[in-house]
C-alpha cells in the first residue's frame, strides 16, 4: 500500500542561489488524489510545523499547515494554508518543478499572486520582480513565461479550477493527519 512519503521543497532565484527549503513535505500518494489533480498530474504535498531554512541560514518553523500543489509544464505553484479564517491560497509564479528523487525544485520569479479566504486576489511583489529581472538578466523567453504564467494562474483563481477548491485542500490534509506519516 501507498504512503505519505518525505519529500524536500527548494525554491532558488534565477542566478542559481537558494531562496528557501521546506525540509518535511509529505507526498500524496497517486491513489489519494481527486481526479481533476490525478488528470494534470499534480504533485500534491502537505506540511505542517515543517522547519523551513532561508538564504541566509536563519531556521524557522511554520506555524500554518500547508497543501502545495506543484503542476508538472506550468509556471506556477500554489501553496493552500488552513488558517482559522478559511483557506488562503499563496501562489509563487515560479518555472515549473523539477523533481529529483524525494526533492521537488524550482525558480521563483518574485511575483505572487494571493486569493484571500474572502475570495479577494491580489497579485504581490511586482517592484522586486522588475528589480531582479535586471539584477538577474532574464530573457525574454523567461519573461514571457512569466507573463503566461501569471494571465493563466490567474485564470484558474477567477474560474475556480484546480487546484482551488477549499474542501479538496481540508480533504487532503484530514486524510493525512488521519493516516500520519506512515500512511
Amino acid at each position: 500500500m501507498e504512503t505519505f512519503t518525505p519529500h524536500v521543497i527548494k525554491s532558488f532565484k534565477h542566478d542559481g542561489h537558494l531562496h528557501r527549503m521546506w525540509l518535511e513535505n509529505w507526498l500524496v500518494p497517486e491513489r489519494l488524489l481527486h481526479e481533476s489533480h490525478r488528470a494534470e498530474s499534480m504533485l500534491v504535498l502537505i506540511n505542517s510545523q515543517t522547519k523551513i531554512v532561508e538564504a541566509d541560514g536563519k531556521e524557522w518553523v511554520s506555524r500554518i499547515p500547508g497543501v502545495s500543489f506543484f503542476i508538472p509544464g506550468q509556471w506556477f505553484n500554489v501553496v493552500a494554508l488552513i488558517e482559522e479564517a478559511g483557506v488562503r491560497y499563496y501562489c509563487n509564479v515560479a518555472s515549473p518543478p523539477y523533481v529529483n528523487g524525494r526533492v521537488i525544485t524550482y525558480i521563483d520569479y518574485d511575483l505572487d499572486v494571493i486569493r484571500m479566504p474572502t475570495g479577494d486576489v491580489h497579485v504581490v511583489d511586482r517592484e522586486e520582480y522588475e528589480r531582479h529581472k535586471l539584477a538577474y538578466h532574464y530573457s525574454t523567453v523567461v519573461e514571457s513565461k512569466v507573463e503566461q504564467g501569471l494571465q493563466h494562474l490567474l485564470g484558474r483563481v477567477k474560474s475556480a479550477k484546480a487546484p482551488f477548491r477549499d474542501e479538496l485542500v481540508l480533504s487532503y490534509y484530514e486524510q493525512w493527519k488521519e493516516r500520519g506519516a506512515e500512511g
